[in-house]
């Protein structure tokens, strides 16, 4: 038997998000607008490629989010790739506050969705599919449009938020 956990029927979830917190991710804020037009948006770090032909994307949201309806409603969103510079807003995002976009810099983009204008990267997206993930549901969006800039990239992993090493170690 190798060092890994035996698998066993009942998962404990502290210790599986602590296996998962091995794969350090980007960190993102995903936008849209409601039904009136206000922006709306939240923190995510379930973000990845997964075609370039058609260019498409993925993340994820909880079934329970509050959120959920406005982006099943939306017809597309905008993700926006952190950079070092704005680690306090995954915590900004995830909070209750009334309007998480009090204060920080944006813009309408291209597609018509909020993009944080201090981004490393920004994905617009039509909404090409969503599919049933357990407790999430999962969002494949059609790249529309894009733009990625020279700030260094925010990430995630084993808890903590640190600035993407740009040292040139590989």
């Amino acid at each position: 038997m190798t060092a890994y956990a035996r698998i066993a029927p009942q998962i404990d979830p502290r210790e599986l998000r602590r296996s998962l917190g091995c794969f350090p991710t980007g960190v993102a804020i995903v936008t849209t607008r409601d039904a009136v037009g206000a922006p709306v948006g939240l923190t995510i770090s379930s973000f990845n490629s997964v075609s370039m032909d058609p260019p498409l994307i993925l993340w994820s949201l909880g079934l329970k989010a509050a959120s959920l309806p406005v982006f099943r409603a939306a017809g597309g969103f905008a993700i926006n790739v952190l950079s070092a510079d704005q680690a306090d807003l995954p915590r900004h995002f995830s909070s209750p506050v009334e309007d998480r976009f009090s204060g920080v810099p944006w813009r309408i983009g291209a597609g018509g969705f909020p993009v944080l204008t201090e981004a490393a990267a920004v994905f617009e997206c039509r909404t090409y599919a969503r599919h049933d993930g357990g407790d999430h549901e999962i969002f494949l969006g059609e790249v529309l449009y894009h733009a990625a800039s020279d700030r260094v990239p925010l990430v995630f992993g084993k808890g903590r938020l640190v600035p993407l090493a740009t040292d040139g170690a590989a």
